[in-house]
């Protein structure tokens, strides 16, 4: 990604790979560039380990080379090149009094 190119308020994905199942209901994820573990909610039946699963949330701050993106399950902050661009956001135009 371009520096500069991702903004607040911005959609991203993450592509993270499934580790293992923990629960019936959540999987591990290895997030590219996040040193921690991490789970999500995932019910499908016939998921594997290696599996690639996209992670999509809103970005709440960019500082410099890291983003930290929140959202349903996530609340992380990665290296800015772990994300894609989904949506860019528009801030609402104002209106002017004449």
């Amino acid at each position: 990604m371009a520096k500069g190119s991702i903004k607040i308020g911005d959609t991203v994905a993450i592509t993270a790979t499934i580790r293992k199942r923990v629960t019936e209901d959540r999987v591990a994820v290895l997030i590219p560039s996040y040193s921690q573990p991490h789970s999500i909610v995932d019910t499908t039946p016939n998921i594997s380990s290696g599996q690639k699963i996209e992670l999509i949330g809103e970005v709440t701050r960019v500082d410099g080379d890291s983003v930290t993106v929140g959202g349903k399950d996530l609340g992380i902050t990665v290296k800015l090149y772990a994300v894609r661009l989904v949506t860019s956001h528009v801030a609402p135009k104002r209106k002017t009094s004449h």
